[in-house]
């Protein structure tokens, strides 16, 4: 033992730090490059100032237009947070009712899939005649979130080792038991991977039914300010927009990345840190 631990690579650990340097580094090198080229051609008159306004005035637009972004931020954020844990809990308990009846699996899931693949641009105005555009909102999140949620739990759900599934029936454990106890956290890694993707897909979803139902006015959305800038020529607040919108969802990515580093860091090989 001693042998192999004097004999082992000294350099792994700066390698493995170099390797998180340039993780963080090279994309903020990259960016950097982008927007200065980008700031190059407006100023140089390459491209129409009007129509793709330069860096600088987007940057200055956060500030000048913050009254407008700030609100329409703050709504796009609720009605995101709203959706998406609608979606994490529909999501979840379908999956458990799918693992444990193939029957109600049979009934419902070719409805899931309907709905995962009719566009919501089609759903929320048809939605809107019945429904307040509030609701409207949240149900177009939901039908754009919750599947990713649906299918890795259910795959989750199913790929349980199947040794383990016996010795708890030769100890006569309950469907409940089994499903508490096992499935659901073996189901833990896959799930968590369905969480990240409908992150992501609740912001684009809330934005998208923003812009099906025209949600404006004092309770407009940050997807309803793209819409309606442009008309005004406001082109530095719509690019402020969608900055501030990307900036969203990154946040929430790697607020979800983290939460699933947390669980599953100490005991899962997808999240186990590895030297070379």
């Amino acid at each position: 033992m001693s042998t192999l631990t004097a004999t082992s690579d000294p350099a792994s650990v700066p390698r493995s730090s170099s390797g998180a340097f340039l993780k963080w580094a090279l994309p903020l090198v990259f960016l950097v490059v982008v927007v200065a080229i980008w700031e190059y051609c407006v100023d140089a008159g390459l491209t129409p100032q009007k129509v793709v306004p330069a860096p600088s005035e987007i940057w200055a637009a956060f500030f000048r237009e913050w009254n407008t972004l700030g609100p329409a931020w703050l709504f796009t954020i609720e009605v995101t947070i709203e959706g998406f844990v609608l979606a994490v809990v529909g999501g979840v308990v379908l999956a458990v009712l799918f693992s444990m009846s193939r029957l109600v699996e049979y009934t419902l899931y070719p409805y899931a899939i309907i709905l995962q693949v009719t566009p919501v641009l089609a759903i929320a105005p048809l939605l809107l005649v019945i429904l307040s555009q509030g609701t409207v909102l949240l149900v177009c999140v939901w039908l754009v979130a919750f599947f990713p949620v649906l299918a890795n739990t259910l795959i989750g759900l199913r790929s349980t080792d199947h040794n383990l599934l016996n010795l708890f029936e030769l100890y006569r454990a309950s469907p409940w038991q089994k499903l508490w106890v096992l499935r659901l956290r073996s189901a833990l890694p896959y799930f968590l991977g369905g969480v990240r993707i409908a992150g992501g897909l609740s912001l684009i979803g809330a934005v998208v039914a923003e812009l099906a139902t025209g949600a404006g006015g004092a309770r407009g959305g940050l997807g309803y300010v793209i819409y309606l800038a442009p008309r005004y020529f406001a082109y530095p607040r719509a690019y402020a927009a969608l900055v501030l919108l990307s900036l969203s969802g990154i946040v929430i990515f790697l607020l979800l990345s983290f939460v699933s580093h947390l669980l599953l860091h100490k005991w899962h090989e997808s999240a186990l840190k590895r030297e070379n």
